[in-house]
């Protein structure tokens, strides 16, 4: 999946049958919650059966974090920097920051960034184990219910994003089709618990996006939430976003429609902020009838889509670890 969306994206951009692939000028900066399940599972089987029956020399290459930035690498015969950004949640939306830091600090001319995730069993067990899952099987229609006062938790989903970074005066000269300007990212972490989110941190990720950007937060018009249905993520979450922008920025989350799809979130949720910034219409968070009252007051977009205009857009993303990322898009004109 990640080796096709990067293909699409690059022809998109007009650039797949280009030499700046293997000039050394373009990089990838890409990344998963970790390698292919099935691999996983060979090798764990084999430590249970000690036997190597089932492993060959693919089994590694399928198993490893890097698998996909690789396998895009040598598909497309990319030759320049590679990041791996294996980090759960935040990792398509590290892959963006990193890459957008490569272009805008002159190491690379042109980055592939997103993230990917395939669908497995174990992945749902991890969060299985954390009581972190909707049990709503018999209304998967009604499940997630991100902000909703009766969410029960997350759904996991499955796919790949790839956006392309290109330096702009190096777009411009060649007429590229520009969808939008990335112009602020920012980090951190918590650095106190691994699975417990930090509404503080969250918060200085925001506005380690907004000093990158020089921007107030008052010229922010949508904001993208992370979203994932989980009371403490939500809460926490809820807290950051109304400490910098209070109840008057529009608010929704597309994991309600798509499930949390982990290592791919940060690619699809940028790409869908950006897409409606560029049709001035916007999302509403399915399922979200009654926001919980113990979470902040956020604008959610609830019932029906809205349509308005707006020059800049913010997508954040959380991730076990205490990963914070926040990224920010301006409208291209």
């Amino acid at each position: 999946m990640a080796t096709r969306a990067s293909e699409l994206a690059l022809r998109d951009a007009g650039l797949l049958e280009s030499s700046l692939l293997g000039s050394g000028d373009m990089g990838i900066a890409y990344g998963a919650s970790a390698g292919e399940p099935d691999a996983v599972a060979d090798f764990g089987n084999m430590l249970i059966r000690k036997s190597t029956d089932g492993l060959n020399a693919n089994s590694y290459i399928r198993m490893m974090a890097h698998t996909a930035p690789v396998n895009i690498g040598v598909f497309l015969g990319v030759q320049g920097r590679i990041h791996t950004t294996s980090s759960a949640c935040t990792s398509a939306s590290q892959g963006i920051g990193y890459a957008y830091e490569a272009i805008r600090f002159g190491r690379q001319v042109a980055m592939i960034a997103g993230g990917c995730e395939e669908l497995s069993a174990s992945e749902a067990a991890v969060f299985d184990t954390l009581f972190a899952t909707s049990t709503q099987n018999d209304a998967p229609h009604a499940s997630p219910r991100p902000f909703d006062r009766e969410r029960d938790g997350l759904v996991i989903g499955e796919g790949a994003g790839t956006l392309i970074l290109e330096r702009l005066d190096h777009a411009l000269a060649r007429g590229a089709q520009i969808h939008a300007e990335i112009v602020g990212f920012g980090t951190n972490s918590d650095g106190r618990h691994v699975t417990q989110p930090n509404a503080a941190t969250m918060e200085g990720a925001i506005r380690l996006a907004l000093d990158d950007a020089d921007l107030a937060a008052e010229r922010i018009g949508y904001v993208s939430a992370h979203g994932t249905a989980t009371d403490r993520g939500d809460l926490a979450e809820s807290q950051a976003t109304f400490a910098v922008f209070g109840d008057r920025v529009p608010v929704s989350a597309l994991k309600s429609f798509t499930g949390h799809t982990l290592g791919a979130c940060g690619a699809l949720e940028a790409w869908a902020a950006i897409e409606m910034m560029r049709n001035e219409w916007f999302h509403t968070t399915v399922n979200l009838d009654t926001p919980d009252p113990e979470g902040a007051p956020l604008d959610h977009i609830i019932g029906a889509p809205r349509q308005f205009a707006c020059d800049h857009v913010m997508s954040n993303n959380f991730a076990f670890g205490g990963i914070n990322t926040s990224l920010i898009f301006r409208r291209w004109s």
